[in-house]
């Protein structure tokens, strides 16, 4: 989530700088000077750009919500495929689903969840995606489509999410997690595969 090639913007560095802080040390440990020093600017110039660590947090993860959205591409008709995509995504890119994570760990504070929050939005439109795959046939009526999803992106992301258990080698680990794709999408396919006309 870098600035594109050629800028050279604060508030860009200050994105860039932000999200190497929060993938680190998450929300309530990423420190403000830090993020300032990092972005070569002063604390000053940053508050002028965010108004403090949250509302940095939430534009760098609706940046990444985008970005996994546009990488990822849920096709309903192919939930395996689009397991084994996202499972690539975050194996190529672990700092962001850490930073993923430390948002779902330290914002979960029991309240009911914001409507307009990009997460819900995007969980609402994926939803609908699943819902209308199934009313097509495309896909077993029986299962709840928010329930499809959640167990999709889970079983996607079980590998990646486990750093202590993957090969530290750069060979044995590439080895590894295609094998952990293939078990994924079999097991997606399993699960999920396309209702019989």
């Amino acid at each position: 989530m870098a600035p594109p090639p050629g800028t050279d913007s604060t508030r860009d560095r200050i994105v860039a700088a932000a999200t190497a802080e929060f993938s680190r040390y998450g929300i309530a440990g990423a420190r403000i000077e830090r993020i300032a020093r990092a972005a070569r600017t002063s604390k000053e110039r940053l508050y002028a750009h965010f108004r403090g660590k949250e509302e940095l947090y939430a534009t760098i993860a609706a940046a990444e919500l985008a970005a996994v959205a546009g990488a990822t591409r849920l096709d309903p008709a192919d939930l395996p495929g689009y397991a084994g995509r996202v499972h690539d995504y975050f194996a190529a890119h672990p700092e962001r689903l850490r930073l993923m994570n430390w948002g779902r760990l330290e914002l979960a504070d029991g309240t009911p969840p914001d409507p307009d929050d990009p997460m819900q939005a995007t969980v609402r439109h994926k939803t609908g995606q699943v819902r209308e795959a199934q009313e097509a046939g495309l896909l077993d009526p029986a299962w709840d489509p928010a329930d499809i999803l959640m167990f999709v992106n889970q079983l996607a992301m079980s590998w990646v999410g486990q750093p202590d258990l993957t090969p530290v080698d750069p060979d044995e680990r590439a080895a590894f997690l295609a094998e952990r794709r293939a078990a994924i999408v079999a097991a997606v396919q399993r699960l999920f595969p396309a209702a019989s006309a």
